[in-house]
């Protein structure tokens, strides 16, 4: 069977959290669960840094504000790793070209990134921090949930993949208003902290 599937599954969870899909994987192919995990990602070091830096994350995305440039940061970060992994499993299998994977890979955890970014600047705008706190413990359990059932079902996996990115666009299209309203108010904070600085120019200077 192509790889395809779990090529898209890892790229829309890489988009999500890069770290928890790295080290599921590495998790997964180390304790013999699956066999399409290519040995790189079962290095103890890999595993060691991807489970300290999924703690990091998991710590940010749960604080207001923080969340949102903590995405900022991860712009790159999560579509290079989504590529990365997915030509590491396409080249495992040789049932896809190393490059092509990187390019669904890369271009789904770009999408999903784009996805989660968005979401969490309409999330900001609620005065309250339990939203966000909510928002990531679904985003984590679903990472969890979707590359696990990947790796035992790829193709289903991968449907609920492509459904739960859907969705995501749908709803990031319903949220653009609260979207525009945290950009104006991070624009704002900026000002405002510019102007608080030595030598800032107050509205007359």
């Amino acid at each position: 069977m192509s790889v395809l599937p779990l090529v898209f599954t890892s790229g829309w969870a890489s988009g999500i959290n890069a770290y928890a899909v790295v080290l599921l994987f590495g998790i997964f192919g180390a304790t013999g669960l699956s066999e399409e995990v290519p040995e790189s990602l079962q290095r103890t070091d890999v595993l060691v840094t991807a489970g300290v830096l999924f703690l990091c994350e998991a710590v940010a995305d749960k604080i207001p504000y923080v969340d949102s440039a903590w995405d900022t940061a991860h712009t790159v970060i999560r579509p290079v790793s989504g590529a990365v992994v997915a030509a590491l499993l396409a080249g495992e299998s040789g049932s896809l070209p190393e490059l092509a994977a990187g390019a669904v890979g890369g271009s789904t955890a770009l999408m999903s990134h784009l996805v989660k970014a968005g979401t969490r600047m309409a999330v900001n705008t609620s005065p309250e921090p339990f939203s966000n706190i909510g928002v990531s413990v679904a985003e984590d359990l679903g990472v969890a949930g979707v590359v696990t059932f990947a790796v035992f079902n790829p193709v289903a996996a991968a449907v609920v993949a492509g459904s739960l990115l859907l969705l995501g666009l749908v709803v990031l299209l319903f949220l653009a208003s609260r979207i525009r309203r945290f950009l104006r108010r991070r624009a704002q904070r900026r000002e405002e902290g510019r102007m608080a600085r030595p030598g800032g120019q107050g509205p007359h200077g």
